[in-house]
């Protein structure tokens, strides 16, 4: 008997696990405190209508993260400098400077849903939690090294169990919730397309195609592939290896999304008036599901914001480091790479500071997920296309069964976004 038979299942585990990094920390960065107020309003205000798109959604973000894994992994360089150089430079600035600023957005609002939640339980004022917050994840991310931040981000993703624990506690219909898992429901109303557009934009959202994108970057280097020229080049184990992380990661961040809803669909849904966030939802739960789904609800918006501001700011960097030219990297002490930590630390502050300005967070949010949905569909073609072209990917071309899926989300994706203004308009 060969030392592969005699692998046990436990053997089998533990390698999977061993593999699971850029993809699960992406997955778990996409359910952020702003994330799980969308799917909140989703659930309270449409009840179980819109969770066939959490199935749909899955594979196309599967493919889409996979193909920036793959990008980054053949070219050895991040999503950012290969768009600068492969797009119109007007193009990538302007694409460039809207995800920086629609990053700044959510970090503000991702900020304020922490404190807000921990002001449930903690009797400080919001604005000195915001800050708090805030310096903390700035502090993650100045002080430790990658391999470090990365290992800490790892643990906090088991906070989103939480929002898997809660929707068995308020005991909902599954046989209701598996018909409406896969029999598609279209209502056409402005309210529904605007939910449906706001799910779709913050769960197939632009920051995580270059967060994916950079911690590829960032885990080569650890292994000490410091340049492109050492860097360029796959083989098939790395790449299998590469997409079962993003897989593995984009069903977790999608299967919690299906659990928020299902959540607060099955006890606000026919309870609740008006549910504009994640808090109000747990303050909501609290009479309907007891204490119990009332801490975990609000609790874990604590934990998934310390995931997601490090993948919204870094993003923003590694997005402005690769698009204007300049030197990068969570490695890099903030000494040789300062317009990198310049970014990273104002998108933060400026994300704070949007908490003191009188702007609400969660309305603010709401509209900008909705943005990012409109806005990723030509991002997406791009990131289609790139991972298509032999010249850029060589033998390394996705397969035509990836191809569909993303052209598929960019079909879907936009005609969401068309259906929201047309109804809009209408209404």
């Amino acid at each position: 008997m060969t030392a592969q038979q005699k692998k046990t299942p436990f053997d089998h585990l533990k390698a999977f696990l061993a593999v699971l990094g850029p993809g699960l920390i992406t997955g778990a960065a996409d359910d952020d405190p702003s994330g799980i107020s969308t799917y909140s309003v989703a659930g309270a205000t449409t009840g179980l209508s819109t969770l066939w798109l959490a199935l749909i959604s899955t594979p196309m973000m599967a493919v889409v993260q996979g193909m920036c894994a793959r990008l980054s992994l053949v070219t050895g360089q991040e999503l950012a400098a290969l768009l600068r150089k492969q797009l119109p430079t007007w193009m990538a600035y302007a694409l460039a400077i809207a995800v920086i600023a629609a990053n700044t957005i959510n970090i503000g609002a991702d900020v304020a849903g922490m404190a807000a939640a921990a002001a449930l339980f903690v009797h400080l004022p919001i604005w000195a939690l915001s800050v708090a917050f805030g310096l903390v994840t700035l502090a993650m991310q100045i002080l430790l090294s990658y391999a470090k931040m990365s290992r800490v981000i790892k643990w906090l993703t088991l906070t989103l169990f939480a929002y898997i624990i809660t929707a068995f506690i308020v005991h909902a219909n599954w046989l209701d919730i598996l018909k409406h898992l896969v029999v598609p429901e279209i209502r056409f109303d402005a309210n529904w397309f605007a939910v449906a557009v706001g799910l779709l934009g913050t769960t197939i959202t632009p920051y995580l195609f270059f967060w994916q994108s950079a911690l590829e970057i960032e885990e080569a280097k650890e292994h000490g592939e410091r340049t492109v020229k050492q860097r360029r080049g796959t083989n098939e184990k790395q790449l299998a290896d590469a997409h079962a992380d993003v897989n593995a990661g984009m069903i977790f961040s999608n299967v919690v999304a299906v659990f928020i809803i299902i959540t607060t669909a099955s006890t606000l849904g026919g309870h609740a008036t008006h549910i504009a966030s994640a808090q109000q939802a747990a303050e909501a739960l609290r009479p309907l599901a007891g204490d119990f789904a009332y801490a975990l609800f609000a609790l874990g918006m604590v934990g998934t914001g310390l995931l997601a501001i490090p993948a919204l700011s870094g993003s923003s960097a590694y997005l402005a480091a690769g698009t204007f030219q300049f030197r990068e990297g969570l490695n890099e002490p903030p000494r040789r790479a300062r317009k990198f930590y310049a970014v990273l630390a104002g998108g933060v502050v400026i994300g704070i500071a949007l908490d003191f300005l009188g702007v609400n967070p969660i309305d603010a949010l709401f509209w900008s997920a909705i943005v990012n949905g409109i806005a990723a569909v030509p991002l997406i073609a791009a990131i289609v296309w790139l991972a298509s072209n032999r010249k850029v990917m060589g033998r390394w071309v996705s397969s035509p069964l990836a191809r569909f899926w993303g052209w598929l989300c960019v079909a879907l994706m936009a005609m969401a976004a068309i259906a929201f203004i047309v109804t809009s308009f209408h209404h």
